[in-house]
């Protein structure tokens, strides 16, 4: 497995970041996910002229601020790996350094397992795919999603710009989960409609073990119930306030070779699935502070871009893989 690890840090830094001889790397791990971290920079100090590994306290829920001094740190190499419990996707220190030119690449909750698997996809049918789901929302004005246990939400996107993730970043100032394979894009605030029936897992949660359905009204989760976890859930999103409960993302999946684990960074990429978030949204282009971002996995979903079926129960009509 020590192997497997290296061979994935390898692909991760060389051909997903394309960290050069020239460049300076630094890696952000934590008490949980240091075996990673520890990988990535041996690995980097092959690769590049200084590889720099600094843990922090994992922190208590995605989004927290990592200590100001890396943040700091951040911002004066070229590249930053972050594998770690939880994300730092959503955090000011992220933003900062991708404005100065840094290329970020995320880790949330990473397992060995994942990487293994997931950065040995094929990465040109990952942006094949990906590119064709882009080409298909670019210009629509509401999506809907529809599923057979009660999911029925329509989201105003109208002039949002779409994002896609490839899992490639190798120019100045790009920035996105390692590994990836997803496009999403920020829904209209206030003005998310219907429901969703939660049924794959759950940032902060992990598995759902009997389906959790969220209403939303205005473009907030009002109403949490169903299974077991629906209060797991209300308590997570209620941590860091109001806006925790606000819709701040929709996203569908582009990674072949990931698959449901439970950890949210490896399942929002499951292609046939779409995950819908709550909280922060500044990177999506947004307005959404709030500092924590959970999502939320939906299985075999219908899913229609404007009055066009693109997704029938998690496959794509027109589309061969």
């Amino acid at each position: 497995m020590k192997t497997e690890l290296n061979d994935a840090a390898l692909i991760a830094l060389r051909d997903c970041m394309g960290l050069q001889k020239e460049e300076t790397l630094l890696i952000i791990t934590d008490e949980q996910k240091k075996e990673i971290g520890q990988a990535l920079h041996e690995v980097g100090k092959d690769l590049c002229k200084e590889s720099l590994l600094v843990e922090i306290k994992s922190r208590d829920i995605n989004g927290q601020e990592p200590p100001q001094a890396i943040a700091e740190l951040m911002k004066l190499v070229d590249v930053v790996v972050c594998p770690t419990a939880k994300s730092l996707t959503h955090t000011d220190a992220r933003r900062e350094a991708v404005k100065l030119g840094v290329r970020v690449g995320t880790m949330p909750g990473i397992t060995i397992g994942t990487m293994v698997r997931c950065l040995n996809a094929d990465y040109n049918k990952i942006i094949a795919l990906t590119d064709y789901i882009v080409q298909k929302l670019t210009g629509v004005k509401n999506i809907r999603v529809k599923t057979a246990l009660g999911t029925d939400l329509l989201m105003p996107v109208e002039g949002r710009t779409v994002l896609p993730s490839k899992g490639v970043l190798r120019n100045k100032g790009e920035s996105g989960n390692l590994p990836s394979g997803e496009v999403y894009l920020a829904p209209w605030e206030d003005r998310t409609e219907g429901k969703i029936v939660i049924d794959g897992s759950m940032a902060g949660i992990g598995m759902i073990t009997t389906p959790v359905t969220i209403e939303i009204v205005h473009g907030y989760a009002e109403k949490i119930y169903g299974g077991p976890q629906a209060e797991q859930i209300a308590e997570l999103l209620d941590k860091s306030g109001r806006d925790a409960r606000a819709v701040a993302e929709f996203g569908i999946g582009t990674n072949y070779k990931a698959i449901l684990t439970g950890m949210i960074l490896e399942d929002e990429k499951v292609f046939g699935t779409i995950h819908i978030a709550f909280g922060n949204n500044i990177s999506m282009g947004g307005r959404i502070a709030v500092s924590s971002h959970y999502d939320a996995l939906i299985k075999e979903p219908y899913v229609y871009f404007d009055n066009e079926l693109i997704m029938k129960k998690g496959k794509l009509p027109d589309y061969k893989l």
